[in-house]
């Protein structure tokens, strides 16, 4: 019996290409093989993006790319192109624009796309397409084969519509024009405030309707506003947001970790896909107004988080995998689901008393006949019904839980990519030591740590970095994301505890950001490097999508960076890149968060508090200070005999066994020594 043909997709690393090396289509890897094959046989191209976990792709390859009778069209009419959009969010970014032109609506994976041959522009777009003709869609077939006789019939009308589009894409990619002097005030962020206000559900927390998303940096702005000035109608929509996502199935009941979106205003019911990008940002949000609130609830949220990163996405290596599936043999969310059968069956009475009417299972069916956990009932009103103290309550639903989860591993597990992106690494690498620095957990910062130090040992190569991992192979230039991520999550290491190299790893990013990848003349930064491969359209993004918008985070860094060190270059980076902003966030403050937290450090600068002493006396201090947290305060405590300081932090050294400097931009107090100055200075601040 001959062996499967496998196509080119084999010899690729990304697990979502892998899944389709098997495929009948003759599907290539993005590249110059394919480009050339497209423009010397003036072949349309195909292209199909998506990613390993996601599930409507899983649909489309079973009924389309698997069957035989369709392939053979495909290679027939097309050069076949896959590409992880994990992988390459260059061309992700930009073909999820065009088809956002071409269809006046947003994108989503799988994306479909139709380009011209010899400049790789679509002519035609779409997401999911059917095999057989439904939900309104033509049969993939019939759709392939129409746009093929539209491309040799009116290939000018092609050629005009890809002008016009390519002209829409230019302008997009620099952004609105500034009408007169660009100023940078505050208004912005009050339009995104109440935006953000306006579009809560009062019920179930979140923005907006079903589906439900997360947006972490919205909830980070809405935290960042607390801490500047408390808002009371802030202040109710982050805990209102936060109170129901970790109650509702989006959040694992069981086993920690939140799933990508939720498909229902309650979040009940989720997309059971977990992303490394949702869960750093998550679980660092969550430390932070825990820190605020001193919710029990928050810091259970975060801990089960953490565990389940430890437990499931640290590779032995020490990089984050990047997700797991929201399929298993074949069914989405057959991981996660239960029926009251089967847990009757795995705990004593005790158990199920509480966790029933807790969870659900005393309640119809939620999922497709079976039951997905979602807090229905308050704890406390359980244990009171039953007659029991909440203590007790929560031993046995604790008891239970660890049972279900014992059960749950011996299940088929859902996919997980292994792959270990450069930027989702950095949101998680500043979650984990987020929360060991503020949950005082050693094992979230060690896990911090390694994942550091895997990003420097195996990306960095030769003054440059790289943006994936897999399988011992480091690939693909690195991106504006990775680099601003990475800066940040070095900078969160170094709030929980000093190493030179982290800090000379944020430089040395930082250098290579302003030399590749800044717009010079402009401001901001490019998606892509001065080097990168041409591709039709080379972004500058300002506004969010599932991740923060680097070029938002990198000017936090550049602001902080610059005042940390004295450095003007990057203080000056920072405002230009807010000047070539301000009219996007003037036209649309709704989306730009992360831009707009850059904004807010600019015009408020927060504090820097640099304890010097040793490392005894750091801890305790360092303790004193979260005490009296700040989400927007930057914290560097640096032992005695650290080497390796640059001139503006070796200035401030310690005059006694342990003395703070606090700054503010770049001026700093005079040397406090004694912990009541201290404690006076952080009640005032």
């Amino acid at each position: 019996m001959s062996a499967p043909h496998r196509n080119r997709l084999a010899r690729e690393t990304s697990p979502y290409l892998q899944q389709h090396a098997d495929n009948p289509v003759d599907w290539y890897p993005w590249g110059e093989e394919a480009l050339a094959l497209a423009r010397r046989e003036n072949k349309p191209i195909l292209l199909s993006i998506g990613y390993s976990a996601c599930h409507w792709c899983h649909v489309m390859a079973h009924e389309s790319f698997e069957d035989e009778a369709t392939a053979r069209v495909m290679n027939q009419l097309f050069v076949n192109i896959k590409v992880d959009r994990e992988e390459r969010p260059d061309i992700d970014r930009i073909y999820q624009t065009a088809y956002q032109l071409l269809n006046r609506r947003a994108g989503g994976w799988p994306l479909t796309l139709f380009l011209t041959p010899d400049d790789q522009v679509p002519f035609f777009a779409a997401t999911y397409v059917p095999r057989e003709a439904r939900y309104g869609m033509p049969a993939f077939v019939d759709l392939m084969q129409r746009l093929m006789g539209f491309y040799r019939e009116r290939e000018n009308e092609i050629r005009q519509q890809n002008d016009s589009l390519m002209e829409v894409l230019g302008r997009i990619a620099t952004g609105p024009e500034a009408q007169g002097p660009t100023s940078l005030d505050q208004a912005p962020w009050d339009a995104s405030r109440n935006l953000l206000i306006s579009s809560l559900d009062r019920q179930y927390g979140g923005f907006g309707h079903a589906p439900k998303f997360p947006h972490p940096s919205g909830l980070e702005q809405l935290l960042h506003q607390i801490h500047r000035q408390d808002d009371a109608e802030v202040r109710q929509a982050l805990i209102l947001t936060l109170d129901r996502m970790a109650g509702g199935g989006i959040f694992d009941q069981i086993g920690g970790g939140f799933c990508r979106y939720s498909i229902d205003e309650q979040w009940m019911i989720p997309h059971f896909e977990k992303m490394l990008y949702d869960n750093g940002p998550l679980l660092g949000l969550y430390c932070e107004t825990w820190k605020l609130t001193g919710s029990e609830l928050y810091e259970r949220v975060a801990r089960e988080t953490a565990d389940w990163v430890l437990r499931e996405m640290q590779s032995p290596e020490g990089g984050y995998y990047s997700s797991l599936d929201a399929d298993s043999e074949g069914e989405e969310g057959k991981f996660y689901v239960w029926s009251p059968e089967e847990v009757g069956n795995l705990l004593n009475a005790d158990e199920y008393a509480v966790l029933a009417p807790h969870l659900g299972l005393d309640r119809s069916a939620n999922f497709e006949g079976h039951w997905h956990f979602h807090v229905f009932r308050d704890l406390d009103a359980v244990a009171a019904e039953l007659g029991i103290e909440p203590s007790e309550a929560r031993q046995r639903l604790d008891a239970a839980r660890r049972k279900l989860l014992a059960v749950r591993d011996r299940r088929v597990w859902p996919g997980r990519d292994e792959k270990i992106l450069g930027s989702w690494n950095g949101l998680m690498i500043r979650g984990m030591a987020s929360a060991g620095r503020l949950l005082d957990e050693p094992r979230y910062l060690e896990s911090a740590t390694r994942a550091m130090d895997f990003i420097r040992d195996t990306l960095w190569r030769d003054g440059r970095l790289l943006a994936t991992y897999k399988d011992g192979k480091a690939h693909l230039s690195a991106y504006l994301d990775d680099h601003a991520n990475l800066m940040e999550a070095a900078l969160a290491l170094l709030a929980a505890r000093w190493r030179s190299e982290d800090l000379r790893f944020a430089v040395d990013l930082t250098e290579v950001l302003l030399r590749h990848f800044e717009d010079r003349e402009q401001g901001g930064f490019y998606f892509t490097a001065d080097d990168h491969e041409t591709l039709i359209q080379r972004p500058k993004p300002v506004a969010d999508d599932a991740l923060p918008a680097g070029n938002g985070v990198a000017v936090r860094c550049l602001l902080r960076l610059g005042h940390l060190l004295g450095e003007t270059r990057y203080l000056d980076a920072a405002e230009r890149a807010l000047r070539w902003a301000s009219p996007t966030l003037r036209q649309h403050a709704g989306g730009c968060h992360a831009m707009l937290l850059a904004l807010d450090d600019y015009l408020h600068p927060g504090e820097t508090i640099i304890l010097r002493g040793e490392p005894g006396d750091l801890g305790h201090w360092l303790t004193l200070c979260d005490r009296h947290h700040d989400h927007r305060r930057q914290l560097l405590p640096i032992p005695v005999g650290a080497t390796d300081l640059p001139p503006a932090l070796a200035v401030r050294d310690s005059r006694g066994p342990i003395t703070a400097y606090i700054c503010q931009g770049s001026e700093c107090s005079l040397p406090i020594t004694e912990e009541a100055a201290l404690l006076e200075r952080l009640r005032t601040s």
